[in-house]
């Protein structure tokens, strides 16, 4: 799986965050100096992550805790993506199988009770990770198989992810399970679906075959924005595994890091 660039200048970047702007509590070293060249070289950039365990503010607030300053506008998360979509199609009632603090990312939606077993209209599901037991996930089916049938909403298909003990499965896994045990086709708002990254090529006003996504993720973050036509860059920080180079997917570049990219765009011509 590839994408032909072609004679197409690079001019605008998207960065996913954790694995690869941040590991647990500590940034990536030359991180934040990759960000303050994007900027200052006035490169268009967003941030991309699939995190649904916090909300964008939470997000805000960590990143600025390791000298990363990143604007709330310029963030795109699953939630905020999942709650404009339920905006914009009147999908209310809402269950919501996301984190406490995640939730207020859908402020002003109809939410449902937390032991509610019917009535949504959408059911959404992020990472709730250890939230996760057979009763969480049994009232997610119940909730999926009433009338008139709700749409099931998936903050993302993400596997798995890196943890400071090590890897933790992701809402992908669960999703899974709730689609084949419901018959329904999720609407994915998060990495790899494409309208995830076509939202953030909204925002920035670029093309995809202009735009570069920078991930530890050859599924999620490299595969998906090849599918979507943009280049893919994987970085070896994160969840990234030498396996990931024998999964048939080819990135645009391998980086050993985020400190890498300036001077492999600088190589590369970009803009």
């Amino acid at each position: 799986m590839g994408t032909d660039a072609g004679p197409h200048a690079m001019n605008a970047l998207l960065l996913d965050l954790d694995g690869v702007l941040y590991r647990g509590d500590a940034a990536i070293p030359g991180a934040r100096e990759t960000v303050e060249w994007a900027r200052a070289r006035g490169i268009p950039h967003r941030f991309l992550t699939n995190t649904t365990s916090r909300p964008r503010s939470a997000l805000v607030e960590k990143l600025a805790g390791m000298g990363l300053e990143v604007p709330i506008g310029q963030l795109l998360t699953p939630a905020s993506a999942a709650a404009a979509w339920q905006r914009r199609e009147g999908r209310t009632p809402v269950a919501l199988f996301v984190p406490e603090p995640t939730r207020a990312e859908f402020a002003g939606l109809t939410v449902l009770d937390a032991d509610a077993e019917s009535g949504a209209d959408a059911v959404v599901v992020g990472d709730l990770g250890s939230g996760w037991d057979f009763p969480a996930l049994n009232r997610a089916f119940r909730l999926l198989a009433g009338e008139p049938g709700p749409s099931l909403v998936a903050l993302g298909m993400t596997r798995y992810w890196e943890a400071e003990d090590g890897l933790r499965l992701d809402a992908g896994p669960y999703v899974a399970a709730l689609a084949y045990a419901s018959g329904l086709e999720p609407v994915v708002l998060g990495k790899p679906a494409r309208a995830f990254f076509e939202q953030a090529l909204h925002g920035l006003g670029t093309r995809a075959v202009d735009t570069v996504m920078v991930g530890d993720d050859i599924v999620g973050d490299v595969g998906g924005a090849l599918d979507a036509g943009l280049r893919g860059v994987l970085v070896r920080t994160g969840k990234f595994r030498p396996r990931d180079l024998a999964r048939g997917i080819e990135p645009t570049a391998v980086l050993d890091s985020i400190a890498d990219l300036p001077a492999w765009w600088e190589d590369a011509g970009g803009d």
